[in-house]
């Protein structure tokens, strides 16, 4: 029986030579991808003033640190943020595992939520 060429069905002279890759120029071996990226350059070690007293902290740590210290003074955004942050990581915690919040907190999160959504909603029109 001979070779049927047609769709999905190159002829073989077309066809990927065995070891060589159909994109040669593609994404080279070993580079990271944005994702590694990020982990790597939010885990590195940063020095914070803290209380008038320098603490070597992670990136993401001191990151996560301003942001509440800006939600704390009444920054709605950054409210916002942390919310959103602490619901998304709520929602994708596997099964099984302590989530860390009971179901008073999870309602308080539900009800607050959509107010905190309207008010940036109104802070973004009234700024325009």
């Amino acid at each position: 029986m001979t070779y049927k060429i047609g769709y999905g069905k190159p002829p073989k002279a077309n066809q990927f030579k065995k070891g060589k890759s159909g994109n040669p120029k593609g994404r080279p071996r070993g580079s990271l991808n944005l994702a590694t990226d990020l982990a790597d350059e939010l885990g590195e070690q940063i020095i914070v003033r803290e209380d008038s007293r320098p603490r070597r902290m992670s990136k993401q740590r001191a990151l996560i640190k301003s942001l509440m210290a800006k939600a704390l003074q009444g920054d709605v955004r950054a409210s916002a943020a942390i919310l959103a942050l602490y619901g998304r990581l709520i929602t994708e915690a596997p099964e099984g595992r302590d989530q860390g919040i009971d179901a008073q907190e999870l309602q308080t999160l539900r009800r607050f939520g959509p107010r905190l959504l309207k008010a940036i909603g109104s802070n973004r029109r009234g700024a325009k």
